[in-house]
């Protein structure tokens, strides 16, 4: 029996793991994050514990009176122009909370899966594979790589699984994804401007839900590339959306990053490998179009 406790919960990668492991009998689920437990409603039975991960008193009597096997830690700053803008609030959630769980893992005897990020390189050499250097040029991208250190130095086991331009559909949040904002703004006719000088390898919610279990599944240890194969700019993903729900792609204008004035520089090309993923864990993501399917028959649902 694997006993699995996740932070960041009502996020969208701490649904789908709800989503997926809730169904089953050889687990038992702690979902955990800050505030209310946003998904009673869909997941009744769902044992819910109330955490700030920044509170390291508070992670360590959740991990002790949970005692689990294996400590999925999904909670962080993931909004790259905000950690460039509120550096002490990135820090706090990106790299201190993660010196309190790994610490909680470390006393309590826990498998710590800690779930990074393509934003460790500087984009100038993807797709990336595990071995290849760090070199972030965000400060997202530098909490993310400082938590990376934190959890390859901890005295428990762990695996470090990074991944790549997440989507999916997320219940009772305000946030979309490339799939629906591409598919709601062409059906409203709206004109949409999309970089096409950026490349990332997409990944559904659901296959990172998936890799996570794996690795807990496998008891894997190391670092894993857990994202989609296929390498597109965000421009050759919105002309697939727009085939897709078979929309007007006339209103999809090619632009470059310099378009936009964001806080946060993002690498041009990253994008991963995913080799020791499916050959270690057995990993088999979907293509974008299958994901783009996915996200079609929930966002109907």
């Amino acid at each position: 029996m694997k006993r699995i406790l996740i932070t960041g919960s009502n996020g969208l990668l701490g649904q789908k793991l709800a989503s997926l492991l809730l169904p089953r009998t050889d687990v038992q689920l702690l979902a955990t994050s800050r505030g209310d437990n946003k998904l009673a409603d869909i997941f009744p039975t769902l044992s819910f514990a109330s955490l700030d991960v920044t509170n390291r008193k508070e992670v360590d009597r959740v991990v002790r009176e949970f005692q689990p096997t294996h400590l999925i830690h999904t909670a962080a700053m993931t909004n790259v122009d905000q950690c460039e803008t509120d550096r002490e609030g990135a820090l706090r959630l990106n790299r201190d909370a993660v010196a309190h769980v790994v610490e909680a893992c470390e006393k309590h005897n826990v498998h710590l899966i800690h779930l990074s990020t393509d934003f460790i390189f500087d984009g100038q050499a993807g797709p990336y594979d595990e071995e290849a250097a760090a070199n972030p040029i965000s400060f997202y991208g530098e909490t993310k790589l400082m938590a990376e250190k934190l959890v390859q130095q901890a005295k428990c086991k762990w695996a470090i699984l990074r991944t790549v331009l997440v989507y999916g559909v997320v219940h009772d949040y305000g946030r979309t994804n490339i799939v629906l904002w591409v598919r709601d703004s062409l059906q409203a006719g709206k004109v949409i401007k999309v970089v096409d000088d950026q490349f990332r390898t997409p990944t559904l919610a659901e296959d990172l839900a998936m890799g996570c279990w794996l690795a807990v599944k496998k008891d894997a240890e190391g670092v894993f590339n857990i994202s989609g194969k296929e390498m597109y700019t965000p421009y050759q993903m919105a002309m697939i959306v727009a085939d897709y729900f078979e929309l007007n792609k006339s209103l999809i204008d090619k632009a470059d990053a310099s378009t936009f004035s964001q806080p946060a520089q993002r690498p041009p090309r990253t994008g991963f490998i995913i080799t020791k993923a499916e050959n270690e864990l057995g990993y088999a993501p979907h293509t974008f179009l299958e994901g783009i399917a996915i996200v079609a028959r929930q966002a109907k649902g």
